[in-house]
C-alpha cells in the first residue's frame, strides 16, 4: 500500500459528473493514484493548479468556454496528462501536446491502467536524475549509464517530445528526461525557462536582440513577457553589472 505522500496526486476535469465518477472510481482502485480534485471546467483546473501540486491530469476535451486543449495550450509546465474524450478525431492534436494518452470513453478500466501505469512509469523516470551535494549532477542516459555534468557549464537545454538535449560549450548530451523534472533539479537563480522548449543558463547569455537570445552561436527565442521578467530579475542584473 503507497501513502498519500508517495501516491500520483491526480486532478479530474470533465464537464460531465458522470464522467467524473468513472474516473474517480477507476483511480480508487488503484494503490499508487490519489484524487486531489476534481472539477468541470477548464477555467476552475487552472486555479487549481496554480493552488495545488498535481501529478497526473485526466482532461476532457469538449467543455464549454475552453476546451480541454486549448487549455492545455495555456499551460507553461503542465503535469502529466491523460486526455479522456468521446472523439477520436482529436487524438493527433493530443499526442503533439505530448500527453501521457487518450482515452475514449466510456473508459474501460484495462485501458484506464494501462494509461496511468505509462504516466507511473514517466513520473519514476523524472526521478532518475540525481543531485549530490555541489555544482554536478548524475544525469541518466540509455539503460544503467550515468553521465556526471556541472550544471553551471550549461549553456541551455532544450526540450523535445520525450527527451532533452543539453547544450555545453564543447558538446551536446541527449537524455530521456522531462525537461519540468530537469529544471527542479536546477538552480532557479541560475536558471531561466524563457519558452517552453527552452530553458537557459542566464550567466551565460552573450545578447537579447527583440525577440531573440544568443547563447554563442545559438539563436533562442524569448517572448516579451519572458524578457521583461528575464531583465527585471535580480540574477541578470548581478550579469550584467559584472
Amino acid at each position: 500500500m503507497h501513502s498519500d505522500n508517495s501516491r500520483i496526486k491526480c486532478l479530474v476535469v470533465d464537464d460531465e459528473p458522470i464522467a467524473i465518477r468513472g474516473i474517480v472510481n477507476s483511480i480508487n482502485k488503484v494503490d499508487f493514484l490519489v484524487v486531489a480534485d476534481t472539477c468541470n471546467s477548464a477555467i476552475e483546473a487552472g486555479e487549481i493548479l496554480q493552488h495545488e501540486k498535481i501529478d497526473l491530469l485526466f482532461l476532457d476535451i469538449n467543455m464549454p468556454h475552453l476546451s480541454g486543449l486549448e487549455f492545455l495550450e495555456t499551460l507553461e509546465n503542465p503535469p502529466l496528462v491523460i486526455i479522456t474524450t468521446a472523439y477520436s478525431e482529436y487524438a493527433l492534436e493530443g499526442y503533439r501536446l505530448q500527453v501521457v494518452d487518450y482515452l475514449l470513453k466510456p473508459i474501460l478500466f484495462q485501458r484506464f491502467y494501462q494509461a496511468v501505469k505509462k504516466a507511473q512509469s514517466l513520473l519514476e523516470q523524472s526521478t532518475k536524475i540525481i543531485n549530490p551535494p555541489s555544482d554536478t549532477l548524475y544525469v541518466r542516459q540509455d539503460g544503467d549509464k550515468f553521465e556526471r555534468i556541472n550544471y553551471k557549464e550549461i549553456l541551455f537545454i532544450e526540450g523535445l517530445e520525450n527527451y532533452v538535449k543539453i547544450y555545453f560549450p564543447n558538446k551536446m548530451l541527449v537524455i530521456h528526461q522531462t525537461m519540468i523534472a530537469l529544471e527542479k533539479m536546477l538552480p532557479n537563480n541560475l536558471f531561466f525557462r524563457v519558452h517552453k522548449s527552452y530553458l537557459i543558463n542566464v550567466f551565460h547569455i552573450d545578447s537579447i536582440v527583440g525577440g531573440r537570445l544568443f547563447i554563442m552561436q545559438h539563436e533562442i527565442p524569448i517572448s516579451r513577457a519572458k524578457k521583461e521578467l528575464l531583465l527585471e530579475s535580480v540574477v541578470y542584473k548581478n550579469l550584467i553589472s559584472k
